[in-house]
């Protein structure tokens, strides 16, 4: 039999850890808050438990759903225990640092130092979009750099969202929920399944032999700043190939925002991969500084290219 709740109930014991709450979760895992038994202190504990693909029995214990999702499931065990190793090694202000990781109950767990804070999304909602240009440009910078540690050590991230991004006080942000991360394969037969969230995950995730790369999570910033002006995700890369009803920022956002900070969004949000910026470092230059986000893209760009050169009008 198996059990009605997949959550672990409150007080439950796993390795060193007492489990609290449930705070969440989503497709890949279940995430809860969680004490230290020696220390004292709170952690976030991730649980591997892909929704499509496992149960929990009465014992507590994870399993594939049924038989022909054994495969997958231990697949998907068996990365996440491998991501978890290597986000270990990721040392970064703003990527949510892993304090250990451990097999239980036929499945991987991984704790992370819980730092007190709201989610991006949360923002958001309460204010319907229209996030300030100051705001976002203390919150993207950073996470963009956060991401080229990610990049560099031949991951992408590929889940990306407003619930993925977590506030601090004072701004300071940091890039949760690395259940989706995959190391980035150098041939599309090599691409490997993946979940797709709506609004923020580009064309080339949703096809089983997209070529993905940076461009792919650049997508995803792109999306998830388009969605603090609007107030909610901009339509499916899926549907925008076949009927492109979206409004570009420029034209959306113009009154809001200043023209450069508008253009690297709509070039972010190009539907075909080769249009979009390619790079990480190429994507935070077509961004605006605070000091000079009244000078649009191209500006930046022909200063970048001629320093000293004035550009004609």
């Amino acid at each position: 039999m198996t059990s009605p709740n997949k959550q672990l109930p409150a007080n439950t014991i796993l390795d060193n850890f007492r489990i609290k709450k449930t705070l969440g979760g989503g497709g890949f895992s279940i995430v809860y808050l969680a004490e230290e038994i020696d220390s004292g202190k709170e952690f976030v504990l991730k649980e591997y438990m892909p929704s499509r693909l496992a149960k929990r029995d009465t014992n507590e214990t994870v399993m594939p759903r049924d038989d022909s999702t054994v495969l997958a499931f231990q697949k998907g065990r068996m990365m996440f225990f491998q991501e978890a190793s290597t986000l270990a090694t990721l040392q970064h202000n703003n990527i949510v640092n892993v304090r250990s990781f451990f097999r239980a109950n036929n499945t991987v767990y991984m704790a992370l130092y819980y730092e007190p804070g709201k989610e991006l999304q949360q923002y958001i909602v309460k204010h319907q979009g229209g996030l300030s240009e100051k705001l976002i440009l203390t919150i993207f910078p950073p996470i963009i750099n956060a991401l080229k540690i990610i990049h560099e050590h031949g991951y992408l991230h590929l889940d990306i969202k407003p619930g993925n991004i977590h506030i601090r006080s004072g701004g300071r942000p940091l890039l949760l929920d690395f259940g989706a991360v995959h190391q980035r394969q150098l041939s599309r037969q090599d691409q490997i399944g993946h979940i797709t969230s709506q609004g923020f995950s580009p064309l080339e995730q949703y096809r089983k032999n997209g070529y993905m790369g940076p461009w792919t999570d650049i997508y995803s910033l792109g999306a998830t700043i388009y969605a603090c002006m609007n107030g909610r995700p901009a339509p499916p890369a899926n549907e925008r190939h076949d009927n492109d009803t979206i409004k570009p920022a420029v034209t959306a956002f113009r009154k809001q925002y200043t023209k450069s900070l508008l253009e690297a969004v709509d070039w972010a949000l190009e539907v075909d991969p080769e249009c979009r910026p390619q790079t990480l470092d190429a994507f935070l230059e077509a961004l605006p500084a605070l000091e000079d986000k009244h000078k649009s893209l191209s500006e930046r760009l022909w200063e970048k290219i001629t320093p000293g050169v004035t550009r004609a009008k």
